[in-house]
């Protein structure tokens, strides 16, 4: 359904009787939903509250009314700004002669693409994508119904019209707090169809295993790997050098991929004879290299249990999982044998190592980016560790100025002191000698007694360093940090 397909009797009767000033029947299911109708056509808004249910008809829904279709319906070309004021008249200026009108007396209709509405709209859905490009994340605080309806018009004429970015989608979401998100996402979404695999380059399956691949060979040689009825061992091994001739012919490097040992059962001895290690895997796997990346490439039975004959001859293609959403299996359907959807496999581990190549250079621009941060935020944090340390030197001097001036002021205290008692007291030898010494030692205390030089601050240990460098590790911009701002 279109914005613009025409409403059927039904819901042409409620815009009329909405248009008109009526009020809405809230007890008749066929009411609401004729008027959902009018809403997602952006001819009505509903909004609910506690005073309960308020409709009003749009200006589309007004032209609507007054004209019989859809200011946005392509069929027709009068749907302009001028004509949606409800007035019906054209603008001033506009020819009413022969320019206005096709060789055959018919009105030449606008471009849909010409009309104010859609101007507006592609330019609204250009402004989002320049957004998203550059944030990756629009929000948009409450919005209310109308709001929402026309931010979901937005999306969906940038998605119609190709101006996300290739590669990108675009995803909207309702926040739990009402806000409307808005995303610019990596990949296809997962409920679009796939390109079909049979439009692949296809590639050469023998029919005859001569002279293969010498890792096909050690599989073909190897009991304990593709244990499974020999028809279909065999097939496996076919499909199996048919991918590996042509990844040879693309240039590529195919090696062995060898069993796991958690595979593989533990020698033993018997009764006087030796059994060595054995494995039984019912799948094969080789690997194939394209550039500096590697990917394993697995077939096996997909219904090895089944009884059904037909199901359990079906073989399937498994490539290892890719960090991006993409296909990674490929089985034997109706419309297609493995056989025929070999070049979509090797097709698929292309286009992986494409895409790797780019995350690699990504990760190592980022790596180091993230190198150059940790080095600044080393710096200032060394330099603040520093400052701080410069810091508690002053106030360690200030506090022994001011216990030094504490001093002095009772050392003066206790002179008068002693200037007001007379010889005969036993105790002014001793407090006399108390005297001295404690002049001695205010001067020995005073950072002042001497000039004070500049201090020379010890270089920070790395620990020192972690309530400076906001999250960062001091042991390297990869090592895990610490604390809620961790990177």
């Amino acid at each position: 359904m279109h914005r613009w397909s025409p409403l059927n009797e039904r819901q042409k009767a409620l815009l009329n009787r909405l248009a008109g000033g009526e009020e809405l029947d809230t007890q008749g299911a066929s009411e609401w939903r004729s008027l959902y109708a009018l809403r997602d056509r952006g001819l009505a808004t509903v909004k609910r509250g506690s005073g309960g249910v308020q409709v009003q008809v749009t200006e589309a829904g007004r032209f609507y009314f007054e004209h019989g279709h859809h200011p946005d319906d392509p069929e027709h070309g009068d749907g302009d700004a001028g004509s949606a004021s409800g007035s019906g008249k054209p603008k001033a200026g506009r020819s009413r002669g022969a320019g206005s009108r096709a060789a055959g007396g018919r009105r030449s209709p606008m471009p849909y693409s010409e009309r104010p509405i859609a101007r507006a709209r592609r330019e609204k859905a250009r402004q989002l994508v320049e957004r998203l490009v550059a944030e990756e994340r629009v929000t948009i605080s409450e919005p209310d119904e109308d709001e929402v309806t026309e931010w979901r018009c937005v999306v969906d004429y940038a998605k119609r019209h190709g101006l996300t970015p290739s590669g990108k989608r675009i995803e909207k979401m309702r926040m739990w707090n009402r806000d409307l998100q808005i995303s610019l996402v990596t990949g296809q979404h997962p409920n679009s169809r796939r390109e079909s695999p049979e439009n692949a380059s296809p590639v050469q399956v023998p029919t005859q295993l001569r002279s293969p691949h010498p890792v096909v060979a050690a599989l073909r040689d190897d009991e304990g790997r593709l244990a499974m009825p020999s028809a279909l061992r065999r097939r496996a091994l076919l499909l199996f050098q048919g991918l590996a001739a042509e990844a040879v012919r693309r240039g590529h490097k195919v090696k062995d991929h060898p069993v796991a040992d958690r595979h593989r059962s533990r020698p033993y001895s018997y009764d006087g004879r030796y059994f060595p290690s054995g494995y039984s895997r019912r799948d094969g796997e080789l690997d194939v290299l394209v550039d500096t990346f590697t990917y394993t490439v697995t077939i096996q039975q997909e219904f090895p249990q089944s009884t059904d004959p037909e199901r359990s001859g079906r073989l399937v293609i498994e490539l290892g999982y890719s960090r991006s959403d993409r296909q990674r299996r490929w089985a034997d359907r109706k419309r297609w044998v493995l056989e025929d959807i070999l070049g979509a496999v090797l097709q698929e581990i292309e286009t992986r190592a494409v895409e790797d190549a780019q995350r690699k250079v990504d990760e190592e621009r980022a790596k180091a980016e993230r190198e150059v941060r940790w080095k600044a935020a080393m710096a200032e944090a060394k330099e603040q560790a520093q400052q701080d340390q410069l810091a508690e030197m002053l106030k360690v001097q200030a506090r022994s100025w001011q216990s030094a001036t504490a001093l002095r002021t009772y050392c003066d205290a206790l002179e008068r002191r002693l200037a007001e008692a007379t010889d005969d007291d036993t105790e002014v030898v001793s407090a006399r000698e108390w005297l001295a010494w404690a002049r001695h030692y205010a001067q020995v205390v005073d950072p002042l007694s001497r000039l004070p030089v500049m201090p020379t601050p010890k270089g920070p240990e790395p620990d020192d360093l972690k309530p400076y460098l906001k999250g960062w590790s001091p042991y390297g911009p990869e090592a895990h940090g610490f604390g809620w701002g961790a990177r």
